[in-house]
């Protein structure tokens, strides 16, 4: 069994992940598992930039194969306020008050598209290997919080083919649809 460095202290992604990577011989653990991580400022215009920044640091300090992620949620009513800065929106709150917050904003918005977009990128100093791949989810913002599932904004995150949440849907679906899980699977294939 390989063990990957997951650039996170986020214990919901590392589930994800190896949930998703079940029976590839590849495990991941998280930077509550390294604490000698520096503290990395995600400092890049792009998903992918964020992602790339925080692999290179981890795969550097540590001198192991590391995947970092940088996600977020792109809300159409809201250009530009979430996006690469969706971590840093009302920071300090919780992930529901942050939620609500949204949700009162959006109370009279014509339009409630949205998207979860994600960035992953694979570092291995020792092989020399660099990979970024990235990929998106499409929904709609929903009128209220629904579900326990998930993390973040899952809970007012509404897929209408499955007529939920990403909160409410079963982790083996949210694995197969999510921004997340496509951007793994792409990343699976390479790797």
């Amino acid at each position: 069994m390989r063990e990957f460095i997951l650039a996170t202290k986020n214990e919901g992604k590392v589930r994800e992940f190896n949930h998703a990577f079940e029976g590839t011989g590849i495990m991941f653990v998280s930077l509550l598992e390294t604490p000698s991580a520096p503290d990395i400022e995600e400092n890049g215009a792009t998903y992918e930039e964020n992602a790339m920044i925080k692999a290179r640091a981890i795969a550097i300090s540590s001198g192991r194969p590391t995947v970092a992620d940088d996600s977020g949620i792109e809300i159409d009513a809201l250009p530009g306020e979430l996006g690469v800065k969706s971590a840093r929106f009302e920071k300090g709150k919780s992930a529901s008050e942050v939620n609500e917050i949204v949700l009162t904003r959006l109370k009279t918005a014509e339009t409630r598209s949205t998207r979860y977009v994600c960035a992953l990128a694979f570092v291995d100093i020792p092989a020399g290997r660099e990979i970024v791949v990235a990929a998106s989810c499409e929904g709609i913002i929903h009128y209220r919080q629904e579900g326990e599932g998930g993390f973040g904004f899952d809970p007012i995150f509404y897929v209408p083919e499955f007529g939920k949440t990403m909160a409410q849907l079963p982790l083996e679906v949210k694995n197969r649809i999510s921004h997340r899980a496509r951007a793994i699977e792409k990343l699976k294939a390479l790797l």
